[in-house]
């Protein structure tokens, strides 16, 4: 049998970046590629030595996907995946770490035949340190994926319970989805750091975790850079394997100094760190490389504040499919691609729908500038089971993300989706209630939308889906300023209440989160919220839309539905393949309400991140 070698210069095709890239060690190795695969129908396979390996399929694309070389999109209940490698030398003292970037749904994990762990979840990276495992430099992985397609009760976001995708969800997505790698890392390593900026006191909160072999008199060496400036340098004693410090930067008081350090879409100045961890004699234990920046997303009143000031949200919805690769981007440039065409079009924000998404595309949201809502992909039925899945995955994913200045909300619910009852059910309430406050206790420093679309019981933003598709209506319904009394008694866009009785809205922030939704020459089987023939009238139509919607000094922010086709639902302003239906510079001078920057002009603000892998 062939053992593939792994070394740093395998860099695979599909990520040529760090896989996470607010955690970064210098020297890690792809294992993305060609693995030996075999569907398991029934489930019934427990062990590797029952597995009949019958196919090879490209890692990170899910089975289900052209892309993967297999394309199975039938019903089954797990898959199994294999790969053998050499590893390369290693110090005494470092360990082995195999890193999994996400795989859907519960992950069992053998090295060399003996089980290394599981793992549950489909959308958070976890991983084993395998070096009692391996003897000598040949290492043989297999990874058991169960994900069961009917099952209603664990988060699945868009990923169709039916065989054929239908209505508004798509295929299903199985197993491996993203990168998986390998990394060398010390006895005694860091595990995870947060940060969290502020401005009130002008300084970056540093929180950081330590794992592996305990060590006493240990130091850890924070240096904060913007660009070639040393903004901080200092080093503190590490206790109990936990730093928390707060780090003062200087202040230069006058806001036309400040804006050069703060993070918006306009300017996405971010700030690098490098954390070092010395041991007692002087000598360098550890070493890994983040980022973050100076940026505050909060509500006051009826506004959305960036940095203390109001800013208008033009957000585009994104659900993060592509044709061939369903979840997973065809390769990384794919994913910055993404980012430079929503701003291209006229957009400073994204709400990522019923995804996850992969961290490389918050390091492009974070490095070019875009803001980003991210939302949990829901279950469908309320059990205990279900709850418990949820409340659990999303504080892994709000642990994963926190630290991404692009992110500026939460959303720990959609449009009542896996509450059906919440009118009448208590239970329901109380759930949806609950998610909010915990996301609010793991992350105060960012606006939560408990249940983004309607039925309000917990909320920082009053969100509302309306796919009415005549603008004159929607001047009418939207635009007068006693509209707030009639709109939460008596206006039910998409048939449902906004506010449910028991919470009281007050001055908060509304928003207008999914609207529009227009399709262009739908074929048999594909659909839209309304329908255009022509180019001609499907540009038209968006302007028309975007004229009132821009102009209604109700709203503090908007999001239309949506970035690009997705499978049957051709309401997209680009094909599924990114190609827009119209000019670029119409959509983005009716996005904005005037003429479309030129190119050069987002080239000129990326300028600075052509060497931003460095960070």
């Amino acid at each position: 049998m062939f053992i593939a070698p792994i070394s740093s210069e395998h860099l695979d095709q599909h990520q040529r970046g760090y896989p996470r890239p607010q955690l970064r060690r210098d020297e890690w190795y792809s294992l993305n590629g060609s693995w030996e695969f075999a569907l398991d129908p029934d489930g019934a396979w427990g062990a590797p030595a029952e597995v009949q390996w019958a196919y090879h399929i490209l890692v990170p694309f899910a089975p289900e996907v052209p892309l993967s070389g297999v394309g199975h999109t039938g019903f089954f209940r797990a898959c199994w995946y294999r790969k053998r490698c050499e590893l390369p030398p290693r110090d005494l003292g470092e360990r082995w770490s195999l890193i999994f970037g996400a795989v859907d749904w519960h992950a069992t994990v053998w090295i060399n035949g003996i089980c290394a762990g599981e793992h549950t979840g489909g959308y958070t990276p976890f991983n084993f340190d395998i070096t009692h495992l391996v003897s000598g430099s040949e290492c043989e992985i297999v990874v058991r994926a169960e994900d069961d397609p009917l099952d209603l009760a664990k988060p699945r976001g868009k990923q169709d319970w039916q065989l054929e995708p239908h209505s508004i969800w798509y295929p299903r997505t199985s197993g491996i989805w993203q990168t998986v790698w390998m990394e060398k890392v010390p006895a005694t390593r860091i595990a995870r750091v947060c940060l969290t900026p502020s401005l009130a006191r002008w300084d970056i909160g540093v929180e950081v975790w330590l794992e592996g072999e305990r060590r006493n008199d240990l130091h850890l060496g924070v240096t904060l850079r913007n660009r070639d400036s040393v903004l901080a340098a200092d080093r503190y004693l590490i206790v109990n394997d936990e730093v928390h410090r707060g780090i003062a930067l200087s202040d230069p008081g006058i806001d036309d100094s400040r804006n050069e350090l703060l993070w918006s879409p306009q300017a996405p100045n971010l700030i690098d760190i490098e954390f070092q961890v010395w041991g007692p004699r002087g000598e360098l234990i550890d070493s890994m490389h983040s980022y973050t920046a100076l940026r505050t997303a909060t509500v006051q009143g009826d506004r959305f504040l960036l940095n203390g000031r109001p800013y208008l949200l033009r957000m585009v919805l994104d659900q993060g499919y592509w044709p061939d690769g369903g979840l997973t981007a065809p390769n990384d440039a794919a994913l910055r691609r993404d980012v430079e065409v929503t701003r291209e079009m006229g957009f400073n924000g994204v709400r990522k729908h019923q995804k996850i998404e992969d961290p490389r595309y918050l390091y492009w949201a974070d490095t070019i500038g875009l803001a980003v809502w991210e939302e949990m992909p829901s279950a469908y039925r309320f059990t205990r089971l279900s709850v418990e899945r949820l409340s659990r995955e999303w504080t892994a994913v709000i642990q994963r993300d926190y630290g991404h200045p692009c992110i500026v909300a939460w959303v720990p619910i959609n449009e009542s989706w896996g509450v059906p009852n919440l009118p009448d059910n208590p239970r329901e309430r109380h759930y949806v209630q609950a998610l909010y406050h915990l996301t609010k206790t793991l992350d105060a420093t960012r606006p939560v939308i408990g249940n983004d679309g309607w039925e309000s019981v917990a909320t920082d933003i009053i969100s509302i889906h309306d796919y009415d598709d005549q603008p004159a209506r929607m001047a009418a319904r939207y635009h007068a300023e006693d509209v707030r009394p009639r709109l939460f008694k008596r206006e039910r866009p998409g048939g449902r209440l906004l506010i449910l009785e028991g919470h009281s809205p007050a001055e908060h922030p509304l928003m207008l989160t999914e609207f529009g939704g227009i399709a262009l020459r739908t074929d048999a089987g594909t659909w839209g919220y309304s329908t255009c023939r022509t180019p001609e009238e499907f540009a038209r139509a968006y302007a028309q839309l975007l004229e009132v919607v821009r102009n209604l000094a109700l709203l503090a922010g908007f999001c239309y539905t949506q970035f690009a086709d997705t499978y049957q639902e051709a309401n997209g302003l680009l094909y599924a393949d990114r190609t827009p239906k119209i000019p670029m510079q119409q959509i983005a001078a009716a996005t904005g309400g005037r003429a479309a920057p030129r190119e050069g002009g987002l080239e000129q603000l990326q300028a600075a991140t052509e060497t931003s892998e460095g960070r």
